[in-house]
């Protein structure tokens, strides 16, 4: 083999490792890029966050109903403690959802969420929510969860969403079994807000 080629074939080699390179840390940026597009352009019905709710309100008046779901891996019950509110656009709205840990053990939860119809992901802010952290539940411990949201005004603006007068925001929780071993190992807890005990 020439030095030519060996020059061509290392080169080769280098380009195939910076291409293999680029791969790995593009698999690894996939799920932090995906999140971020999902929030930026609230797509498949991811909402958003805000400091703060606008403060003008409109006159539309949209009503918010709330679903619940529990992974059957986690031993939970978890219900909304209202149906539905009614807000105008730019109002705040506050609503509570229920969490009760029926196992014999310390569980560590986090909630998924989405709205809709996905349509209106965009315009669904979230101020606070339980659903920013995870949530740890001692055996048999029941807590309040507490979510501010608002509807942003500019919806009114959108004409594909004239016809939206209903949004149902929903959440599922998972067991954060990572969360839990954070815990086992290292004595603390890995729930960055612990939830307000009703019992």
């Amino acid at each position: 083999m020439t030095d030519r080629s060996n020059r061509r074939n290392a080169a080769t080699a280098t380009i195939l490792a910076g291409v293999f390179a680029g791969m790995v840390g593009l698999s690894f940026a996939a799920v932090p890029l995906y999140r971020l597009f999902c929030q930026a352009t609230g797509y498949e019905g991811t909402t958003q966050r805000a400091e703060t709710a606008p403060g003008a309100v409109g006159d539309r008046v949209i009503t918010v109903r709330f679903n619940a779901d529990i992974d059957p891996n986690l031993p939970w019950r978890f219900e909304p403690e209202q149906t539905a509110v009614s807000v105008k656009v730019g109002q705040q709205g506050l609503a509570y959802f229920k969490a009760t840990n029926l196992s014999s053990e310390a569980i560590v939860g986090q909630a998924l969420f989405n709205v809709t119809p996905l349509k209106v992901g965009l315009y669904f802010d979230k101020v606070q929510c339980f659903c920013f952290s995870q949530q740890r539940l001692e055996p048999g411990q029941t807590a309040e969860l507490p979510v501010t949201f608002f509807v942003d005004p500019d919806i009114v603006k959108d004409r594909n969403l004239d016809d939206v007068r209903t949004i149902t925001l929903s959440y599922t929780f998972y067991r954060d079994k990572d969360a839990e071993e954070y815990d086992r190992a290292s004595g603390k807890t890995a729930a960055t807000i612990q939830p307000k005990n009703v019992n």
